[in-house]
């Protein structure tokens, strides 16, 4: 017999499945589960790192006791052993991560320190470019404030900040913004330029070199993750095969690499 799913009084097929997660935009989520967990496989714990691992998740979920772990495993419609595996997703990742990329950081890093870098910036945006020449030269002869011109005449968010804006990493504004940015001084004003629809008026106010302490590495590290993720869902779309007589799901296969030394 088929394998069915009950919900209420609703009997759904494992024909209708594919289906209805695709209806809900749940098949994405899906494929993305199904990669990290592939890439994980061979990540092995030991049983101290398992029972500190459960312990935690158990705490954090608040299913310490026998009884509310089995109420758990009953709502998810999941076995002992997948709550186990669950509870120590989240590590075996984490080793994934160390364990594939954990040697590249540093060359990465230092490949691409300069979009690590933060700054912290002033910025006014007008509709008009009269407007943005005249309080240029406003604010350049100290006869108003960047902060007063952003407040009062700003057109975005940030004159809610005076103009303020940071500390974002130099890889956030918009590229022309950030190519402006990197090549001033702080304390620099510089002249209106146009961009898109605006007319704006920036500020260098102070650099923030990136440095690779364990913040940083650990960033690193999420953004290779989420990159090598990203490069698998791109190479395995998903499909839902409709032609074959059972109307079966099919997931492409592929073999889960890691990145290019």
């Amino acid at each position: 017999m088929a394998p069915t799913l009950k919900f209420g009084n609703r009997t759904i097929s494992a024909t209708e499945l594919p289906q209805i997660l695709a209806g809900n935009q749940m098949l994405p989520i899906l494929c993305r589960h199904l990669i990290v967990n592939q890439g994980i496989s061979g990540i092995e714990l030991t049983k101290d790192e398992i029972a500190i691992a459960t312990n935690s998740f158990f705490t954090r979920n608040q299913i310490e006791s026998e009884e509310a772990r089995l109420g758990f495993v009953q709502y998810y419609g999941m076995s002992f052993g997948q709550l186990e595996e669950l509870a120590t997703r989240e590590l075996r990742i984490e080793k994934f991560k160390q364990a594939t990329w954990g040697s590249k950081v540093e060359s990465y890093f230092l490949a691409n320190k300069s979009q690590f870098d933060k700054v912290v910036y002033s910025l006014i945006r007008v509709s008009e470019m009269e407007v943005a020449q005249e309080l240029f030269f406003r604010i350049q002869a100290g006869e108003a404030s960047f902060k007063d011109s952003a407040r009062e005449y700003s057109e975005g968010q940030e004159a809610q900040t005076g103009g303020l804006i940071g500390p974002v990493e130099l890889s956030t504004p918009h590229p022309t913004i950030a190519k402006m940015l990197s090549t001033s001084a702080p304390g620099e004003l510089l002249a209106p330029t146009k961009l898109g629809e605006w007319f704006v008026i920036l500020r260098l106010e102070k650099i923030i070199k990136a440095q690779l302490d364990e913040t940083m590495r650990q960033h690193l590290l999420n953004h290779m993750f989420e990159t090598w993720i990203a490069q698998e869902m791109k190479h395995s779309p998903v499909s839902i095969n409709e032609e074959r007589e059972n109307d079966s799901f099919v997931f492409p296969q592929s073999e889960i690499t890691a990145l290019p030394v």
